[in-house]
């Protein structure tokens, strides 16, 4: 089969591990990148994700993307930008990104759009001119979520559906993506428990997939959590937490209904192990259903046998993968699926599958 032309936009964390698994992905070419800031403009793709040029030159315009006709943009910025999905998908590009969009649950509700309309609304109309289709995903949230329906095919009379991320984010190296939720900062400080709900509302999307695809009307998504103090300094090399600060957090959001608990995600977060009260973290996602029967399961992730670990980057670089496989992987599904907005629950099986490599 032809591969899929690949326009990448943003070269940040994740964006910067993405250049590199396109370049070994059977399925995919990468045509071009497109770049936010301008000091990477005009330079080599691979030169900016460490690697040998590979004859693709960094712009910076988003008549540069549309001028090169991909297939498919994949956006791996940290936050959406609506008005480049916008001019993107009515050009007749499809859209894959891992920025804050599952369902648009999260994004309708805490991020007006300038038109006063729904940022849903907005991408949906722009894939309706240009017969475009729209995609979001990540590991979590995302194909953790998966991976929690798929294990809930064995059950009947499902009482309770939880999925559970528990990991160490420290070799998450964005300071502020941390401080947009609060770490860092004093844990009696009544800002906190806010900004830790405003920073990660886009789990809630999780819960509402998951709801999806099991068929049932949540009345509500709560957010719960519990905060942990550094007890000592703690300097990460990239991150500084004073005594006192949150450096840990356990955190759900908890889908209900007629006010029981049916639906669940739940983050245990550690930055720093020396917290209080402090968590028994797994590095692992866990899927835990309540029926008949009970389903326990874990998911781990683990280095390929010989991975350097002599540098933090190295060991971040597996996060990063995580993050952004999920949505390379989706894109030949993505191009094959009719236009609109669509998640995780509706592409087919193939969508979340790896690929050998050749």
């Amino acid at each position: 089969m032809d591969r899929v032309r690949v326009f990448q936009v943003a070269t940040g964390n994740v964006g910067t591990e993405m250049v590199r698994r396109i370049q070994r992905h059977p399925d995919l070419e990468l045509v071009g990148l497109h770049c936010y800031t301008p000091e990477k403009v005009g330079r080599d793709a691979g030169e900016i994700a460490g690697l040998d040029p590979v004859g693709v030159v960094a712009t910076g315009t988003v008549d540069e993307i549309l001028a090169a006709r991909p297939d498919v943009v994949t956006f791996h910025g940290v936050w959406p930008d609506v008005d480049l999905y916008e001019r993107v998908l009515e050009a007749g590009i499809d859209v894959v990104t891992t920025a804050d969009f599952v369902t648009g649950h999260h994004r309708d509700a805490n991020h007006p759009h300038p038109s006063g309309r729904s940022e849903s609304d907005v991408i949906a109309a722009a894939c309706e001119r240009g017969g475009s289709t729209f995609y979001g995903t990540g590991m979590n949230p995302g194909l953790a979520q998966v991976l929690t329906i798929v294990h809930s095919a064995d059950v009947t009379d499902i009482e309770n559906v939880t999925c559970i991320e528990s990991v160490d984010v420290s070799c998450h190296h964005s300071a502020d993506t941390w401080r947009n939720c609060g770490y860092g900062m004093p844990v009696d400080d009544p800002e906190v428990p806010r900004l830790l709900e405003l920073g990660t509302r886009v789990f809630g999307d999780g819960v509402h997939l998951m709801a999806d695809c099991l068929g049932i009307e949540l009345d509500t998504v709560d957010f719960e959590y519990e905060l942990g103090a550094c007890t000592e300094d703690v300097d990460l090399g990239w991150f500084r937490l004073p005594k006192g600060s949150l450096g840990g957090s356990a955190f759900r959001y908890v889908g209900k209904v007629a006010g029981v608990p049916r639906v669940e995600l739940h983050l245990e977060w550690q930055m720093t192990p020396r917290t209080e009260p402090h968590w028994d973290i797994q590095g692992c996602y866990i899927t835990k259903i309540q029926g008949d029967p009970v389903i326990y399961s874990k998911h781990l992730i683990l280095p390929k046998p010989g991975t350097d670990f002599s540098s933090v980057e190295a060991f971040a670089a597996i996060g990063m993968t995580v993050t952004g496989m999920p949505a390379l992987n989706a894109i030949r599904s993505v191009v094959d699926a009719p236009p609109g907005i669509v998640t995780s629950a509706d592409l087919p099986l193939r969508a979340f599958a790896g690929r050998f490599s050749v």
